[in-house]
């Protein structure tokens, strides 16, 4: 694992800033706060996007409890009883806690500290042993997750994961000194898991130079393919020892072009280059069965790795080609590469490579692993595709799948040039890092809007699959108008914006209602639906015993509430 520097904590910090002014325009309010305090709270929905894999701003501050974080945002007063941020996940049965520690200044030396951890148990406590009459004074954003943590802990159906992790922005995580940490999580069965800077450097998601490496192959071991005789582009598959994809993946350019190591110490503290990466869907599950399965591979049957495991593909800018003297061997120039398929295999590999000096020797000459190096012909819609159907046989979430495909590119420009950020995966903040965009809109939520344009405001912030699967040529194909997009965007955050200057209560279904309602009716302002939609909601709740957020999402209500409107008009 790389060890961080200053410039990473620079960078950190002003990826941290664009997270804060992502957070007024998705909220509509002014974070009255120098850098820092920006920096400060932009960190908090940073982390929960990347661990939980959640792009919509304001789903992820609903995860965040601590009580200081509200009073600057929204202005409300929360007892956060010792934790900052409660993410559950019904499906994967998973339950995260988040402490955030943010330092306003780099130190190389400094090291988490463990009662970070320790203030935890105070809500741990709480969950477990309190009373139910503790929880009904609790606010509403934290009364229903601390119901369902208490069912959990206590009661649970099925079987769950709890993680609490300790976050923060400092140069080294925390280590375990004696046996503090084992017997806290033994006590309350649960996984604790450090991320400082170490970790956090893998998710920051800048968009890379490109990457250029050299290799010399056995001409044997390389097969060569192109689309057809007349073809310009060459693409390769090749058998390569796993030491050879090491050098050429690592973050020393010096050692990429080096292809005859004399003394290979060097690359045995190398790292990976995380910006190979950019282009691959997949995230690391650092813990996984999968991960470890590759590692115990490469140690006990290092020469049946080639056999044992899908391989690594790679999609290259040019690649130059020349044969040796004596023709046995292959010289390869790959320029600007990306590994868009095996990111879990290379990252294996590196993680292998650092946890004992011996093992380059001993076990990564000899493993080799299948690689394809393509060359794609039109560029980048060619390596996009590429990058989604190599992926589309693996378990991979469709809307992290759909982020590679090339009209997700197309939407991606054109908003661009309209000075709106389109973020198609998490982390990601924009194709420039240095624009000062007017709206960043995530791919996932801008899924949402089209949904509710279709005509269907009342599911679509909770059918994502269906938005990137089932109804996903209609909405972004065969029914989509790009020119449309950038007033429908802006008129989205103008909803919110209302919102806020009315002090009324907003959720993202009310704005997708009033987005969607609207436009079906011209001669409705945006503020008269909205007031006819709160009017509407209320009565409808009130009448059937039921929360405001499931009579919105109610086909019932979203009918008879299109009806009124269609009787005013009349």
């Amino acid at each position: 694992m790389k060890l961080p520097n200053r410039n990473d904590f620079v960078i950190l910090n002003k990826k941290l800033e664009k997270y804060a002014s992502i957070l007024e325009k998705n909220l509509a309010i002014s974070l009255n706060l120098n850098n820092e305090g920006r920096c400060r709270i932009g960190f908090y929905p940073y982390i929960l996007e990347n661990v939980c894999g959640e792009t919509d701003i304001s789903v992820l501050t609903d995860y965040i409890v601590d009580a200081e974080f509200n009073k600057i945002v929204y202005g409300q007063a929360i007892n956060d009883h010792g934790i900052d941020a409660i993410f559950i996940d019904e499906d994967a049965l998973v339950l995260r806690l988040f402490n955030f520690k943010y330092r306003k200044s780099f130190n190389p030396n400094q090291t988490q500290s463990l009662n970070d951890n320790y203030t935890s148990t105070k809500f741990l406590n709480f969950v477990i042993n309190g009373k139910e009459q503790d929880y009904k004074v609790l606010p509403e954003k934290m009364k229903e997750k601390v119901l369902k943590a208490n069912e959990i802990f206590n009661n649970p159906k099925g079987e769950w994961q709890v993680e609490l992790y300790q976050v923060s922005n400092e140069a080294q995580e925390v280590k375990e000194a004696g046996n503090e940490l084992a017997l806290l999580a033994e006590q309350y069965a649960i996984q604790i898991i450090p991320l400082a800077l170490p970790t956090i450097l893998e998710y920051m998601s800048i968009r890379p130079e490109p990457i250029d490496a050299t290799i010399i192959l056995d001409s044997q071991a390389v097969m060569s393919y192109s689309e057809s005789e007349k073809a310009s582009a060459k693409s390769f598959i090749v058998r390569m020892k796993c030491s050879d994809l090491l050098r050429i993946t690592c973050d020393s350019h010096d050692l990429r072009e080096q292809v005859d190591l004399e003394d290979n110490e060097n690359l045995k503290s190398s790292n990976l280059d995380f910006s190979v990466l950019f282009d691959n869907v997949r995230g690391f599950v650092r813990k996984s069965k999968y991960n470890e399965n590759i590692a115990k591979t490469l140690k006990q049957n290092p020469k049946k790795f080639f056999m044992y495991n899908n391989g690594v593909t790679l999609v290259a800018n040019s690649i130059d080609s020349r044969e040796l003297p004596g023709k046995k061997k292959l010289k390869l120039n790959i320029k600007g590469f990306q590994v868009v398929n095996g990111g879990q295999t290379l990252r294996t590999i590196h993680e292998f490579n650092k946890k004992d000096a011996d093992n380059l020797d001993s076990y990564l000459y000899d493993a080799e692993v299948l690689v394809r190096i393509f060359m794609p012909d039109s560029e980048s819609d060619e390596r996009h595709k590429i990058a989604e159907y190599t992926n589309s046989q693996n378990a991979i979430k469709s809307v992290d799948l759909k982020s590679l495909a090339s009209e997700q590119i197309e939407i991606e420009r054109f908003l661009n040039e309209n000075n709106i950020a389109y973020a198609r995966k998490s982390g990601d903040t924009g194709p420039d890092e240095n624009k000062s965009y007017d709206y960043t809109i995530h791919m996932e939520t801008f899924g949402k809007i089209l949904k509710a344009m279709s005509g269907q405001p009342e599911k679509a912030t909770n059918g994502l699959k269906e938005i990137f699967e089932g109804k996903y040529d209609d909405l972004f194909i065969e029914g989509f108008d790009m020119n449309a997009a950038p007033d429908m965007i802006k008129k989205y955050y103008s909803i919110i914006q209302k919102y806020k200057d009315k002090k009324i209560n907003g959720n993202q279904l009310k704005f997708l209602y009033v987005l969607y309602f609207s436009s079906l009716f011209a001669n409705f302002s945006e503020d008269k639906v909205i007031e006819l939609l709160e009017e509407n909601v209320k009565t409808y709740s009130n009448k059937y015993e039921t929360t405001v957020v499931k009579a919105l999402g109610s086909t019932n209500f979203r009918r008879g509430f299109e009806s009124n409107l269609g009787a005013l008009t009349a």
